[in-house]
Parts: C-alpha cells; structure tokens; sequence
C-alpha cells in the first residue's frame, strides 16, 4: 500500500473495515498491513484476529445489536499462502491498462490506479492471481455489477482473466471526493446528510432488486462529485475480494447506510470502537442518538439514523419501525419533508458588524418578538435633519462658496502673470518631480491562512503535510510522490502536481519564494491566482501570475504585473531525480520546505 493517504477514490481503493461491531474484527485482519508495505503473514493474521475477536465480545456488552454480521467466507479457502502478483508502475495488462500506482496490496491481490492507453483515460484496477480461492467469485461479481449499469455506481469496465492473472477495471473520477475526506474536515450540513442518505438509498435499493448486494458500504465507498451527486464504488466486487458473504445482505446494506448518516451528522463513528477516520461513541454509553452527540443535528435525520441502525426494535426517541431494506430506508426518506439549502451566508460592511444574528446563534434574534412588538423600534432623523446636520450643512456651504471665490481670483491672478512670465524659465521648484515618485514600491510580505493540496486527476501526492510548507519550519516539508519517468510530467504522468493558498482576502501579488528541498535538473513551478481551494477548470484556463525553472533548492518569482486575487495556485510540472531519503525511494520527486509570497 501506497505511503501516503490520498482524499477522493484514490486513497484505499476499497477502505477501511466494514459497518459492524463484528465485522471490523474481521476486516482488522484485512487492513494491517504491517506498516503498510506487505500483508500479514498467516500467523500475524490469526493474532490479529484473536485480538481483534477478543475486543469484539467486550464491545458487544454495552453496544446494541448492530445488526447482520459479516464474515469471511470460508468457502473460497484459505489465501494466507497466496500473494498479490509481483507487479511493478509501467506494467501494462492487455496491451492497454498501464498501471500508475498501487493503492491497496492485501490478501492475496493488489489495486491500482491506471491509464487506460487506448481511450487516454484514467481507471481503477483490481488485480490478484488466476489460482486466488476467490478469483472465480470476483470475476462473477465484477460482470453482474456490469450488467446493472446504473449511473449512481462506480461502473466496472472489464473483467478479464489473462494468462496467469484476473483484473477488474473500473472507472475512475478525478472531481470525486470520499466521504472519508468530507468527513475529516466536518459533518455534513443538514440538506448535504440528506442528500447522502436519499441518493444512497435509492441505489442500494436498485442494486437490490437485480440481486446485489455491496456489503462493505463504508465512507470510503461513497464519493461526492464536484457537482453534488453521490456515486458508490465496489458493488459485489469488494465483498468478493474479501470473501465476505451474508445471510442477511439487505439488513446489512441499510445498516451500513444507516452508520454513513450517522457519520454525517456527528461526525463520529456509530460504535465503541474508532474508525474510518472517525472516533467511536464512549464505551458504556450505547448508541446515542445523533442529536444527542452532537448540538443542533436535525431531529428528523437523526431518528432516520437510528432506525437503520437499531434493525431489531423501534427508536428509543419514537415508537417508528425500523428501517431493514434500503428500499423501507428510501421510503422513510421520501416521507420526511425535504431539507431545503442553506441559505447564501451575507457578510455585513465593516460599519455593519453588530447585529441580532451576530449576538446570537445562527438565525435566531437577540430579543424575544413579544419585547421587539411591545417596544417599537425609535427611528432616529435623517442625517442632515437634525440640528446638528442642518449646521452643519449651512457650514458646509459657506466653505463651499468661499472656495470658488478663493479660487476664481487665483485663476485670474494667475492669467494676468502669464504674460509677463513667459519668458522667464521655470524654477527648480516647478519642474522637479515630487519626492520618492522614483522609488518603486517595496515587496510586502502576504500572510497565509490556509492551504489545500490540489489534484485535478484525483490523486493527490501528500495532503496531511501541506501545513509544512508555510510553518516557517525549514525542516518540515511536503513531498510528491516518485516517479520513474521525469523530469517532465505531462503528458506521460500527468498534467502536475500542486498546493493551493489562501491569502485570507483579495490581495495584489506580485511574485512568491519557493523553498524546495532537492536540487537538480531541473524543477518547474508556476504560480496562478485561482477561485477557491478547490478551483474549478483546467489549469489552463486560470490567470497566471509567474513561472520559473530552477536547479538549485530555491525559486524566485516576480510577476510582471500585479495580479489580484485571494487564493494562489502553486503548480509544479517538472522536479529532478533525487536519491533515496527516509522512507522515500530514488526516483523523480521533490519536496517543498518554504513558501512565501509578495504583494
């Protein structure tokens, strides 16, 4: 598995363990990967789940039931003597599929982000041995999730068995988001949960009636578009690449979405134990409902949470019947009243600051009406009708008529001197230009407030340390990934790599320092003032301020105009080969230590 977390499809092809008390005993065994290189070996994997059984039994005294368990399979056979096929970045499958990067290497099979050579497109790529117990039941499950063709999934593209080899492709989205990342920033707001659970719901239920299940439903199998649309990924394939089978598929799909809305709403993990990203809820308390996790959680997607999860009885808050089929969850849905979006949030002018919404919370007056209609509100006179402003205008004008006077007698004064000095040269004082007119303007220093990595492919390089590169710590940094290919990117590898920064508001730039942390030939950047931490577009279409090329450890670059803007794109497109540091192997890479910008 890859060193580095990514934030959309692309971080853990298939995520972390499953929904259920029971079932992250089982995918514990899955996802320790011992330090995140190789899988476990058979005996580490069977102390891995003893321990992890172990946890389950003391969890499962103060947790409700959470539902259908799932277990691996013991059908497919024992896979700890099987391995994931020694593939390597450039490999191609049929003549086509290069594989790019490998992003999960478990139990006996590897996933992959590829380039689909001959239609110039991104893919997803399972791969695992043609003898692999399971690679008969992955091949059936990859061409039954082909056939459903439903838009609200991941599609898969081919299922192939070549040679010594089966691989399932699938797409790719390079403007998708996890669920896992959206949630590490916040919970949702109230119409984004309920979008989630809506769209989710209906898919499952589709998926259902051809005879699907997913199984391992967790927020890294959810990705949001850039254009709001929830799409899922592993339908049958995932489960199938783990052996997880069920009796009860349909309670354990609307159990997982049920965890997903839970999720949503506190962000926190519907059980004891952490995960996903996310804490789980205090051990010996049971399963609180959302709104009481956490303030201001709406009361209706909240008892829609918990009557996916508490499969076995009603809600503690309402006598309602719990939801056990995606399709009872998606009719509950349907009957609540639709959450409307937020409303565009207004920022006051500066002379504006102290009002009702600001004293108090969101959308909610400072005093109560009955006090506001008891005392209706004093309206004070027109600025120039009071007496102070009627003085103040007589004021106002005496000055005004006292200046015209003073100026028509200069403008003839000096109408009546002009021809007697005409000849005369014009003094020193005239002529001279004012003071520090010839002085350009010196470089001020602009404050960063934040950042955020940008990856318009989908595959970002290393996220959780973009904080490094404006810390004013020269010894931490944030690095790409390695390549073999360099020191170009485009178009082999992909179009660059970058960080977007948020100057905190509309500034003028002109130019920006970059601190890197290897030399060489030879290192590209450019810098480009953009919408958003998350811009939209191709780079090409964005305002560029300045570029540059270096092949030492620093990059100046000064625009040749100022550009405004608040967020600044820093966009690398070349970086050189750089030996082996730490845990980073030789290849094309580079690291940013500083940054800095001007305006």
């Amino acid at each position: 598995m890859g060193t580095i977390g990514m934030a959309s499809e692309y971080s853990a092809m298939d995520g972390e363990a499953g929904t259920t008390v029971a079932e992250r005993s089982t995918a514990a065994v899955d996802v320790a990967d011992n330090g995140g290189n190789e899988p476990l070996s058979a005996q580490e994997r069977k102390a891995t789940a003893d321990g992890a059984a172990g946890s389950q039994k003391s969890a499962e005294k103060t947790a409700p039931d959470p539902g259908e368990t799932a277990k691996e399979d013991p059908a497919p056979g024992d896979t700890s003597g099987v391995t994931a096929p020694e593939l390597h970045s450039g490999h191609k499958l049929a003549k086509r599929y290069r594989l790019e990067e490998c992003v999960t290497r478990l139990d006996g099979f590897s996933s992959w982000r590829a380039v689909d050579e001959k239609l110039r497109r991104a893919v997803g790529v399972h791969v695992l041995p043609a003898e692999h117990p399971r690679a008969r039941s992955v091949l059936a499950a990859a061409r039954s999730s082909a056939l459903l063709g439903d838009p609200r999934f991941v599609q898969v593209l081919d299922a192939v068995e070549e040679g010594d080899l089966v691989y399932v492709v699938h797409e790719w989205l390079p403007d998708a988001v996890e669920l896992t990342a959206l949630l590490a920033a916040a919970p949702l707001e109230a119409h984004d949960a309920y979008q989630l659970v809506e769209q989710v719901s209906l898919a499952m239920t589709a998926a259902h009636r051809e005879g699907l299940a997913h199984l391992r439903l967790t927020p890294s199998a959810v990705l949001r578009t850039s254009t709001g649309q929830y799409r899922i990924r592993g339908l049958a394939v995932n489960a199938a690449l783990r052996g997880i089978s069920v009796e009860r598929p349909q309670r354990t799909d609307t159990e997982a979405i049920g965890a997903l809305l839970y999720a949503a709403l506190t962000q926190r993990w519907p059980y004891e134990n952490d995960a996903h990203g996310l804490t789980g809820l205090p051990k010996g308390v049971g399963l609180l409902p959302p709104d009481q996790v956490r303030a201001g959680v709406h009361r209706g997607l909240s008892e829609l949470a918990m009557r996916a999860l508490v499969n076995d009885g009603a809600t503690a808050s309402r006598q309602d019947p719990p939801c056990t089929t995606p399709d009872e969850l998606a009719k509950a849905v349907a009957a609540m009243p639709r959450i409307r979006p937020p409303e565009p949030t207004f920022t006051a002018p500066p002379d504006y600051q102290r009002t009702t919404y600001q004293q108090g919370g969101y959308g909610r007056p400072a005093m109560h009406p009955r006090a506001v209609a008891a005392q209706p509100p004093v309206v004070p006179p027109a600025p120039l009708e009071s007496r102070t402003g009627k003085a103040l205008k007589w004021t106002v004008s005496a000055l005004l008529i006292a200046a015209l006077g003073l100026g028509s007698w200069q403008v003839a004064d000096r109408l009546l001197d002009q021809g007697k000095n005409s000849r005369e040269a014009p003094t020193s004082s005239e002529t001279a230009p004012p003071e520090g007119d010839d002085k350009p303007n010196t470089p001020v220093p602009l404050a960063i407030h934040g950042a955020q990595e940008y990856a318009p492919d989908g595959s970002p390089q290393n996220p959780s340390t973009v904080g490094s590169t404006y810390d004013q710590d020269s010894s931490s940094y944030w690095r790409t990934k390695t390549y073999f290919d360099g020191p170009e990117f485009a178009p082999s590898i992909k179009q660059g790599v970058g960080i977007v920064y948020d100057l905190g508001s509309e500034k003028a730039v002109t130019g920006g320092s970059i601190a890197l942390r290897y030399g060489g030939n030879h290192t590209a950047i450019s810098l480009y003032a953009v919408d958003s931490l998350t811009p939209s577009g191709p780079v090409s279409s964005m305002t560029k301020i300045a570029n540059g090329q270096t092949g030492s450890s620093t990059l100046k670059l000064t625009a040749e105009k100022p550009v405004t803007g608040r967020y600044v794109l820093v966009w690398m497109t070349a970086m050189p080969h750089s030996p082996k540091d730490g845990y980073s192997d030789p290849g094309y890479k580079q690291a940013i230590t500083d940054v800095s910008f001007t305006g």
